[in-house]
């Protein structure tokens, strides 16, 4: 289990290569004035309301903070694809693995 902070961002417009650097500096803050000599560095996730694949990763390719961009959907998609997105979450092997710790 992760033992650290999240920084979300909820955008009502599309993604921008600016979102990134300010994220970045808000995971800075918290690293620098929230965060716990045991904790994990801080996390960003950015929710827009629509993204351009090519356009985010290149905002976020010389990034070294750890950080995610997502599109958000104004309805829940159905209930069994939901669960089906669930499982295959929870067997990635990088969150299997630092469950194990």
């Amino acid at each position: 289990m992760r033992n650290g902070n999240v920084a979300m961002e909820l955008k009502v417009g599309k993604f921008k290569p600016e979102n990134v650097s300010k994220m970045e500096f808000y995971l800075e803050g918290l690293d620098r004035q929230v965060k716990k000599p045991e904790e994990n560095p801080s996390v960003g996730l950015l929710l827009c309301a629509s993204k351009n694949d090519e356009v985010v990763e290149y905002a976020m390719s010389r990034t070294l903070s750890p950080m995610m961009v997502s599109q958000y959907q104004l309805q829940l998609p159905d209930k069994a694809v939901l669960s089906r997105k669930l499982q295959e979450l929870a067997s990635l092997p990088e969150l299997v693995a630092s469950s194990d710790e």
